[in-house]
C-alpha cells in the first residue's frame, strides 16, 4: 500500500512541473568554456527555452552556438559580449594570455549571425565588444514576446 502511495505522489510531482524548463540569464560575465559547453549542452538536450535578461558575456554566448537559436530570446535588458578566448591566470602568473586555439573554438561554435557581427567590429580582440538590445542584437536573437 505505501508504495502505491508513493507511486501516486510522484507521478502527481511529475505531473505538476512544467514541460520545458527556462534558463534565464540576467548577470553571467563567462567563466571555463568547457564548463558552459556541458551546460548548453544539457539545456539543449532537455529542450529547455533560454531568456537573456541581462549581461551574457564571454564563455555565456557559447549559447547561442550550442542551443537552437528558435529556444533563445532576448528581453531589453540583454547584452552580448564577445572577447578573444584566453588562458587560466591562475597558470600565466596573472597575466591575460590569449589562445588562438581557444578563439578559432569559440568561433567554430557561433552561427553565421554571430560570426558576420564579430568580422563587421574589427574580430574577436582582448577587448570586449558588446552588442545591446536593439536592431542588431535582434538580427542575431529574436527579442522575447512580451509575456516573458
Amino acid at each position: 500500500m505505501r508504495i502505491m502511495t508513493l507511486a501516486l505522489l510522484l507521478l502527481s510531482l511529475v505531473a505538476a512541473t512544467p514541460a520545458h524548463a527556462l534558463l534565464h540569464i540576467t548577470r553571467d560575465h563567462g567563466g571555463y568554456v568547457e564548463e558552459y559547453k556541458a551546460k548548453y549542452k544539457r539545456i539543449r538536450d532537455s529542450g529547455e527555452r533560454v531568456v537573456i535578461d541581462g549581461i551574457c558575456n564571454s564563455a555565456c554566448t557559447l549559447v547561442l552556438g550550442i542551443v537552437p537559436m528558435n529556444k533563445i530570446c532576448v528581453t531589453p535588458r540583454a547584452s552580448l559580449g564577445f572577447h578573444q578566448a584566453y588562458y587560466d591566470k591562475a597558470f600565466t602568473f596573472g597575466i591575460k594570455v590569449t589562445s588562438a586555439e581557444g578563439t578559432s573554438e569559440l568561433m567554430s561554435y557561433y552561427p553565421d549571425s554571430v560570426k558576420d557581427w564579430i568580422r563587421r567590429n574589427g574580430g574577436l580582440t582582448t577587448e570586449m565588444k558588446k552588442i545591446k538590445n536593439g536592431t542588431e542584437l535582434w538580427k542575431i536573437v529574436d527579442p522575447c514576446p512580451d509575456d516573458w
